[in-house]
């Protein structure tokens, strides 16, 4: 049940205990949000018989194929893993029979991968029991809402990186790709 409030926040910068109070919420909501979506995904990789991450690199290559191969790091970068991360899994995938990997023609050091015709066809199965519940969970929104829902969310993405590179700088803490951690700089690892 949302609180009552006294006066509207009009910004989240205010020092208003409402507006701190609706900002947990919302925080609490996007976290579950991720559980849920990470739950769903985990349910469809099994049914392809591969693992969530595994399907979310194929999701990856499948929106960024449009200009051809896609290199490793690419995926990693968009899926903020190190590539490391994507090289063991895309591996495996190779081996399912779900990607191609082979180096690039310019820099032997550089991977590309595409999607193998065993993959598109399944991954189309999976996209139309996908519509119908995405139906289910977003039709009540328009093309117009789902949009500007997509555009803040990415906007709120962008500022947490940002204030999350600045709380770790104010702690002396860099970070390091890979495992959702922090390192100090004395070498001690933080949980972020």
């Amino acid at each position: 049940m949302a609180p009552h409030l006294t006066k509207p926040a009009t910004q989240v910068g205010n020092d208003s205990a409402d507006t701190q109070l609706l900002v947990r919420r919302l925080t609490l909501e996007v976290r579950s949000l991720n559980i849920c979506l990470e739950d769903f995904l985990q349910v469809r990789a099994k049914a392809l018989g591969i693992t969530g991450p595994q399907l979310t690199i194929l999701m990856a290559v499948t929106d960024l194929t449009s200009e051809g191969d896609v290199a490793v790091s690419t995926v990693a970068k968009l899926l903020k893993v190190d590539p490391s991360f994507i090289t063991i899994n895309s591996k495996a995938l190779e081996k399912a029979g779900f990607l191609r990997r082979k180096p690039c023609i310019r820099d032997g050091r550089v991977v590309h991968m595409s999607l193998t015709d065993k993959a598109c066809k399944r991954l189309a199965n999976v996209a139309a029991q996908q519509k119908e519940l995405d139906q289910f969970v977003f039709g009540e929104l328009g093309v117009e809402e789902l949009t500007k829902l997509s555009s803040r969310f990415a906007a709120l993405r962008r500022r947490l990186d940002g204030a999350r590179l600045k709380a770790a700088m104010d702690i002396g803490a860099v970070t390091t790709r890979g495992r959702g951690r922090l390192q100090s700089t004395k070498g001690s690892s933080l949980d972020r």
